[in-house]
């Protein structure tokens, strides 16, 4: 329970239903959308669609989308669907020609970072097996915050401030993104007509308008303008091309953790659980130990998934080996509790830029859901004619030979959003997500470590100070008191402070007992939970 003598948030309660987001617009349009008589599905996707509006550095229609859906009526009741809204490369995309130019990993700024955008055939797919409201209906508040302008929020203005450099060397972005040529400040009214024209299309046209017409026209010239590979049939075979799989899943005290399968990195999560099961981690156990071992698990887990992740359908992956108990012991015995072990040395490009949300409606239906441009502003490339501003995820690939996540004509790459799903005996508990591009795997952990080892509720859970063993460091946020830091700098941790904020998150949980929803919102964000 918060402690109301100190700053902070307390849960939120409710009955009927319950959103959480990481900014109140949205999650207020999905509010709408459940008060509306719609589903969770429906009050996702219409508070997606405003992310992408009011959270332009986090979010948009040119990037990807992932989600666990858990229906509690009609068919498919008591079963977990993992939804894969992301984008494949070019059909002529090749690593050669990227070595043969002398490049030794994929640009950020360039064309070859943007594989054809995911989300929008994700959320109409999603919508048309198991949406309640009409798809238009969904995205009204989206448009109307394009077309009339939005307040820019206080975390938002801080990244958009950030990245305006960036923005400022790339004119399609500089034209949108820096109106009088520099990034808005807090309060500031900011409109996008010409994001708040394709909504409408997508809105009355679906995936097709997106994918097909003078919209992938536009952008297929843009992309080829630069030097992309990008063609009008890779724009058309994506309109169809999100699609549901089986999710992963791992126990942790007793309950089962689901998370989407490969090319996702939420196998990472799991077997960061996996090694952690083996430790006692309850609520005596002294925060700089707790914060050790998660160091030494996520460092284990994630040289696996560097080694060994990419597209399923161009290699077989051994996630069943991988999440084994015989795994877990061998990968435990490896750490040392007082000593920090070597460093895994990191590989992959730090990426922290994505939003999550989640939703619970009336019937129980639940879903985890996560749309992100990659780096903050993606790729920073806004097509001038659509203006719609292209993701990075194709940074994601590599270009050495023989890797399982090399670049390949019409592949997918590693991906690192990740929702996240809890169920206890078949019953689902809840849908939760954290942010932070490649810190998700971690905080996945840590926030379950939070709520399942410490008893933490989920308000408690989400804000406990955050750190992450990444590139031979301990990054830490500011919050943790200096004691405590040197504890942990005396077992080999190279100590580093973060200048940001790790990630943020939401949860929502769905109470056995009594039915009532507690809901719960990152204080590292703008947003929060609500719910009737």
């Amino acid at each position: 329970m918060h402690d109301f003598f100190r700053p902070g948030r307390s849960e939120v309660m409710a009955r009927d239903a319950m959103i959480a987001t990481s900014h109140p617009l949205a999650t207020a349009a999905g509010l709408e959308i459940l008060t509306a008589g719609g589903n969770a599905v429906d009050a996702a996707i219409a508070a997606c669609a405003v992310q992408c509006v009011v959270e332009p550095a986090m979010t948009g229609i040119g990037g990807d989308c992932f989600a666990l859906y858990a229906p509690a009526e009609g068919p498919q009741a008591g079963r977990v669907l993992a939804l894969d809204g992301s984008g494949r490369a070019p059909a002529a995309a090749s690593a050669a020609a990227l070595r043969d130019q002398g490049l030794a990993e994929v640009p950020r700024v360039g064309p070859h970072a943007v594989t054809v955008p995911g989300a929008v055939a994700a959320w109409t797919r999603l919508h048309a097996d198991h949406g309640r409201l009409p798809f238009a209906r969904l995205l009204e508040r989206a448009v109307d915050y394009a077309a009339e302008g939005f307040p820019v929020t206080e975390r938002v203005a801080q990244d958009w401030a950030d990245a305006a450099p960036l923005l400022a060397a790339q004119p399609g972005s500089r034209a949108v993104f820096l109106p009088g040529g520099e990034a808005p400040r807090p309060g500031a009214r900011v409109r996008q007509p010409l994001l708040a024209a394709r909504l409408r299309e997508i809105a009355e046209g679906g995936a097709a308008a997106f994918y097909t017409g003078e919209t992938a026209r536009n952008l297929v010239a843009f992309l080829q303008g630069l030097g992309g590979s990008h063609s009008l049939e890779d724009f058309a075979e994506a309109a169809g091309g999100a699609s549901y799989g089986e999710p992963i899943a791992r126990s942790y005290r007793g309950y089962e953790v689901l998370e989407c399968p490969p090319a996702g990195q939420g196998l990472a999560a799991l077997m960061i659980l996996a090694i952690l099961e083996g430790f006692e981690l309850g609520p005596e156990v002294p925060l700089a130990d707790r914060i050790h071992l998660h160091a030494e698990a996520t460092k284990l887990a994630y040289h696996h998934r560097d080694a060994l992740l990419g597209d399923p359908e161009g290699a077989e992956l051994p996630v069943a080996e991988l999440l084994s108990e015989a795994t877990a012991d061998r990968l435990r015995g490896r750490i040392d509790p007082r000593r920090a072990g070597t460093p895994v040395l990191w590989n992959e490009p730090e990426h922290r830029d994505t939003v999550y949300l989640c939703a619970v409606d009336g019937a129980g239906n639940a879903v985890s859901f996560i749309n992100s441009l990659f780096h903050g502003f993606g790729s920073t490339l806004t097509d001038p004619a659509s203006g719609i501003l292209l993701h990075s995820r194709g940074t994601s690939f590599r270009l050495a030979e023989g890797h399982p996540n090399a670049l390949a004509p019409r592949k997918r790459p590693m991906h690192t959003i990740i929702p996240g799903l809890l169920r206890k005996d078949g019953r689902t508990v809840g849908p939760f997500g954290v942010m932070g591009g490649h810190y998700q795997a971690a905080g996945h952990a840590w926030f379950l470590g939070n709520l399942l080892d410490r008893g933490l509720d989920l308000q408690q859970a989400l804000s406990e100070p955050r750190t992450f063993a990444v590139d031979g460091r301990l990054e830490v946020e500011t919050t943790l008191d200096e004691a405590l830091l040197a504890d942990l700098a005396g077992r080999g941790h190279r100590i580093a402070p973060r200048p940001t904020p790790l990630g943020g998150g939401q949860a929502i949980w769905i109470d056995g007992d009594s039915g009532m929803l507690r809901g719960a919102s990152d204080h590292r964000k703008d947003g929060c939970a609500l719910g009737f």
